[in-house]
C-alpha cells in the first residue's frame, strides 16, 4: 500500500533532485529519506529513481507516480482540513427529528443557541412522532430523534444514547364555563360523563389506560392529533382533554382553562441518538443545546 508520507519525500526528491536536499527540505534525515524511498519502491513494486553517481533521474514509474502524488496529497490536504473544520464544530450538518410539541418548544431555543456559538453547523429539522422518529434514527435518516415515553418500557432504548431532558405532566383542558374551570386539581374520575377529545388510536392509548384505572371508559367524541384543534374544540365548548404541558406552553388556549388532574401522569422527553453519532462534535453540541433548553 502506498502512504502519503512516502508520496510526500518522493515529490520532494524530484523537485530537489538530491536525497540531502530533499531531506532539509522535509526537516528530517538523509537515511530517513532513503529509507522511506525504498518503502515505496517495495509498495510500487518498480523502482522509482535512478541513481547515477551524485544525480538521480525518475523512472517512467516514478515519473507517474509524480504526476498522481500532487492531485493525491492535495486531496489528502483538503480532506484534513474539512475533517478539522467538523472535529472544530467549524462546519458539520445534523439532522434532527422532533414530535411537534417539541418542535415548537424545546427546539427553537436550541437551534438558535447552537447557531449563535457554532454558526458554521447547520442543522435540518423534520417532524415525526414515537415510534417512527426512533425508527429513523435505527434506519440512519437521522442523527438525533426527540422522543418521549411514557413509565419505562425496558430495553426498547437500550442500543441508543439517550440523553434525558425533561419530566412532562398532562394538563386537563376544559372550557372556561365548566364547573371545573376554577378548580385547582381535578380527579379525573370527576370527568368520567364529559365528552372527550383525543388523538389517533395510538396516541389516546395512555389516556384511556388512565382513564380505565380511575373506573370508566372515556367517550371520545372528536379524534385529532393537532393540538391546536383540540384547544379549539375544549374552547367551543365540545367537550374536554388531556395535553402535555409541552403542547400547552406553545399555544395560547382560548376559550378553554387549564387544571390540574389527578393522579399525576408525567411523559419523559428525551433526545436519543447512536453511540457512534454521540462522538460526532456538532452532535454532541446539539444535544448539550437541548438539554440547555429544557432547562430554562
Amino acid at each position: 500500500m502506498i502512504e502519503a508520507r512516502h508520496l510526500r519525500v518522493l515529490r520532494a526528491v524530484s523537485t530537489t533532485g538530491s536525497f540531502s536536499a530533499a531531506a532539509r527540505e522535509l526537516g528530517c534525515t538523509q537515511p530517513a529519506v532513503s529509507q522511506q524511498m525504498k518503502a515505496l519502491e517495495g509498495s510500487a513494486g518498480t523502482p522509482l529513481l535512478i541513481r547515477t553517481g551524485r544525480e538521480m533521474r525518475l523512472t517512467q514509474a516514478g515519473e507517474a507516480l509524480v504526476r498522481h502524488a500532487s492531485g493525491i496529497l492535495a486531496g489528502l490536504t483538503a480532506a484534513e482540513e474539512e475533517i478539522a473544520a467538523i472535529a472544530g464544530l467549524r462546519a458539520g450538518r445534523v439532522r434532527l427529528v422532533s414530535f411537534p410539541s417539541g418542535s415548537s418548544t424545546l427546539v427553537p431555543g436550541a437551534l438558535a443557541a447552537l447557531r449563535a456559538a457554532h454558526p458554521g453547523t447547520q442543522v435540518s429539522l423534520v417532524e415525526a412522532e414515537p415510534p417512527r422518529s426512533v425508527e429513523m434514527l435505527r434506519d440512519g435518516d437521522c442523527d438525533i430523534a426527540l422522543a418521549f415515553r411514557y413509565g419505562t418500557t425496558g430495553g426498547e432504548w437500550d442500543d441508543l444514547v439517550v440523553r434525558p431532558l425533561l419530566r412532562d405532566r398532562l394538563i386537563g383542558l376544559v372550557p372556561e364555563g365548566h364547573r371545573l374551570a376554577g378548580a385547582d386539581a381535578v380527579g379525573i374520575g370527576e370527568l368520567a360523563d364529559e365528552p372527550w377529545i383525543a388523538g389517533c388510536p395510538r396516541c389516546r392509548r395512555q389516556l384511556v389506560e388512565v382513564c380505565e384505572d380511575s373506573g370508566f371508559t372515556p367517550r371520545i367524541d372528536f379524534a385529532t392529533d393537532d393540538y391546536p384543534a383540540v384547544i379549539g374544540l375544549v374552547g367551543a365548548g365540545l367537550g374536554v382533554a388531556v395535553l402535555p404541558q409541552l403542547a400547552l406552553d406553545s399555544v395560547r388556549p382560548k376559550g378553554a382553562r387549564a387544571v390540574s388532574v389527578e393522579p399525576a401522569v408525567e411523559r419523559e422527553i428525551v433526545a436519543l441518538t447512536l453511540p457512534d453519532l454521540a462522538r460526532v462534535p456538532a452532535v454532541a453540541a446539539t444535544l448539550d443545546e437541548l438539554s440547555r433548553a429544557a432547562a430554562r
